[in-house]
């Protein structure tokens, strides 16, 4: 029996529908979030992902880390921290050659105080490209991406568990 893949609408439409149960659920965590008790930990989000030896993590934007409610939430439910674009191409390096952890920093720093592991996200990504390299093509785009690639290493060597590479290497539009 063969099974046809669903059409790139299709699959738009549920990632569109699985991201907005997600910010359902995260708005309802948020409500509840004075409900839940202190000694809940053994019943995070975090610790039932343990149990079968996986992590559950969270993108965290730097700009919220100033918000109790979210930070509670996440330092509760969250073993692995992701930055939600503070680490992306446009945030780091915004100027070919200039490269710029402030709030890429504030995340790692946020999640490490809070006993959480990062992931890198993301080194190469067709989108949030900083107005410099857009531009570029072949070797000189090449040699950009190595640079920057090279850069960022750099400055999270040893402080990131895993890094996200590549993000979306095919075009999301289904023309592949």
């Amino acid at each position: 029996m063969s099974v046809n893949a669903p059409s790139p609408s299709v699959t738009r439409r549920r990632r569109r529908a699985l991201i907005t149960g997600a910010l359902g659920a995260l708005g309802l965590i948020t409500a509840l979030a004075t409900a839940i008790p202190a000694d809940a930990a053994e019943s995070t989000l975090g610790a039932a992902a343990a149990q079968s030896g996986r992590y559950f993590g969270t993108a965290i934007a730097s700009g919220k880390l100033g918000d109790s409610a979210y930070t509670t939430i996440a330092g509760r439910e969250f073993t692995m921290v992701t930055a939600e674009n503070e680490m992306k191409i446009d945030a780091t390096e915004p100027n070919r050659g200039q490269f710029t952890f402030t709030q890429g920093d504030r995340v790692y720093n946020w999640a490490v105080q809070n006993g959480k592991r990062v992931r890198g996200h993301t080194l190469a990504w067709h989108s949030q490209q900083p107005g410099w390299m857009q531009s570029l093509s072949g070797g000189t785009l090449r040699q950009a991406m190595i640079d920057h690639i090279n850069g960022v290493m750099a400055h999270y060597k040893g402080k990131i568990y895993a890094w996200d590479v590549v993000n979306e290497a095919y075009a999301d539009s289904g023309g592949g």
